[in-house]
């Protein structure tokens, strides 16, 4: 990791940590699934133009369309509804460590679908990250008072859960360039979160959005997601898919740090004991850090 890759991973950890204090004031005003169709179709307007400037074009046949197709369902609808949903019962700093699991759902999804063998660090931060978790959900999940915010925090699971299988079916698009992938999922996820939206929340009829809510959309389409997208990618083809994944280390500090500072949010010590214990597996399973790094066994 270079010192550049160091400052963009810095950089992208607070566009996509800010995305939980993007939802949280947007929450207030627009229901989850009209703004998972705001953010995709924002991002897809922002991006396009990018795309055509490059040189590169969209998919011509039906075969990558239908690709993207499947990847904007497992990559954007489903872990954007889920998540958004989630952050109308649970706070934004906690939806942003439960998302830190999503390493841990990879590993598994690769394991269980695709054959893949667990190395000595990857088990063992696997069953750190799961005792993380039963840690952040706590003992009293089932009583009445918190059952809506166990099941917030469990919709952000199945989130990540999906995002793991989206890396799975992901592998079939590697030959195509970043931009493509990025700009063509969201136009996907935006013409099928059309009549999603519509039918679930007639967003015609909806009133206009007061100013900070209009702000906070745009920074989740432009900075959080279309802006995200590229350096994200630019991290990936320099340092490697192994390297960009420590981002997922470093986001749920920023986006706790927003929403102390700007929603009044607060975790108690049962959930920072998990998003502690969570941190630790990821160190684990990446393995340089505390010299568990080990070759993938066959």
């Amino acid at each position: 990791m270079s010192a550049r890759n160091w400052l963009l991973l810095i950089v992208l950890s607070i566009l996509w940590g800010g995305t939980f204090f993007f939802v949280a004031v947007a929450l207030k005003e627009v229901p989850p699934l009209t703004l998972v169709l705001a953010r995709c179709v924002v991002a897809a307007l922002a991006l396009t133009p990018v795309l055509l400037a490059l040189g590169y074009q969209f998919p011509s046949t039906r075969t990558g369309w239908r690709d993207f197709l499947v990847m904007s369902v497992l990559n954007n609808i489903i872990p954007f509804g889920l998540i958004f949903y989630a952050q109308t019962v649970v706070p934004s700093g906690l939806a942003a460590v439960l998302n830190a699991t999503t390493p841990l759902m990879s590993l598994l999804v690769l394991r269980f679908a695709a054959g893949e063998a667990l190395s000595t660090n990857k088990l063992a931060g696997v069953l750190l990250g799961i005792a993380g978790v039963a840690t952040l959900i706590g003992p009293d999940a089932l009583s009445s008072t918190s059952r809506a915010n166990a099941l917030g925090m469990l919709a952000i699971l199945a989130a990540t859960l999906s995002y793991g299988v989206s890396g799975l079916w992901g592998r079939r698009l590697k030959a195509v360039p970043p931009p493509v992938s990025a700009a063509s999922q969201l136009l996907c996820s935006s013409l099928l979160m059309l009549p999603i939206a519509g039918f679930a929340d007639s967003f015609w009829t909806l009133t206009t959005p007061s100013l900070p809510v209009i702000a906070a959309i745009i920074g989740l389409g432009i900075l959080s997601t279309a802006l995200a997208y590229i350096l994200f990618f630019s991290i990936m083809q320099s340092a490697g898919s192994l390297n960009v994944m420590l981002v997922t280390l470093l986001i749920p500090f920023t986006s706790i740090a927003l929403g102390a500072l700007y929603l009044g949010e607060s975790l108690n010590l049962r959930q920072i004991a998990g998003a502690l214990i969570i941190g630790l597996s990821l160190v684990v399973i990446d393995g340089r850090l505390v010299g568990l790094r080990s070759k993938p066994t066959a």
